[in-house]
């Protein structure tokens, strides 16, 4: 079993430089560490994986900065989807088949099913998905497009195709910044009334306004990120300033 610990008093009082955002997320919560996936989970019940694992630091760290270049943008994006699919997916069932190798037959674990389905927000989560497909090619691929109204920040749909088994999935919806947290919102609220069931939604970066957000309306639905943006004041202003950047990366990597 994973060794457990509180985070350190010098951790924890970061929460006085990060407004209002990071208040309204701690509050009534417990934070801790739980092998190498920080979580927290609170009053909403909401549970949010911050990968601390060091490649994933490492690399998004990199791809954050001012001077990467497309090429090298493009690969590390896909090294970060491969890395965040992989710590999603560490509790997916197994069961035994039985397998002839070289000697003799023997039990081997095997996926056990459902199906997996990768859901891309369409279009930055897109560029995204290509390398999770590289590391699970069974999986399926359902696509929802969304724009926010520019009014009333609200997310409008304006396409969706899923596989006709998408109800018996294991679904993972992609968004490469959860920032408000509508347009995850709306992507599981789409997803439900389809009647899947089992969601999880993979972030490269989050904001704690857009955790709340999110959480709010969907509490049983996990959220994987390999970052918090605790520098967000937890406006809507601020939430789409912190995604502006990334988000601007992510579609130029994927069309050069």
């Amino acid at each position: 079993m994973a060794k457990s610990w509180e985070c350190l008093p010098s951790e924890v009082d970061r929460s006085d430089k990060i407004g209002d955002g990071r208040a309204a997320l701690q509050a009534s919560e417990h934070f801790h560490f739980i092998g190498r996936i920080f979580t927290s989970e609170g009053a909403m019940t909401g549970s949010v994986h911050v990968i601390s694992h060091p490649l994933v630091q490492h690399k998004f760290t990199l791809m954050r900065r001012r001077e990467t270049a497309p090429p090298e943008f493009r690969v590390l994006m896909r090294d970060m989807g491969t890395l965040l699919l992989y710590e999603a997916t560490r509790d997916l069932p197994l069961h035994d088949v039985q397998i002839k190798n070289p000697l003799v037959r023997a039990p081997a674990p095997t996926l056990a099913g459902p199906d997996i389905c990768l859901v891309p927000i369409l279009r930055a989560g897109f560029a995204i998905v290509v390398s999770m497909l590289d590391l699970i090619p069974s999986a399926v691929v359902a696509h929802i497009g969304l724009y926010r109204d520019p009014k009333t920040l609200e997310a409008v749909e304006y396409c969706f195709k899923a596989p006709a088994n998408l109800a018996a999935c294991n679904t993972f919806v992609i968004d490469p910044m959860l920032a408000t947290g509508r347009s995850a919102a709306a992507a599981v609220r789409r997803l439900k009334n389809a009647s899947v069931s089992k969601l999880t939604v993979i972030c490269l970066l989050a904001a704690p306004a857009g955790i709340t957000a999110f959480h709010g309306e969907h509490p049983d639905v996990p959220v994987y990120t390999a970052s918090v943006d605790w520098n967000s004041t937890g406006t809507p202003t601020s939430c789409r300033a912190s995604a502006t950047s990334t988000i601007a990366c992510l579609e130029r990597g994927s069309r050069r």
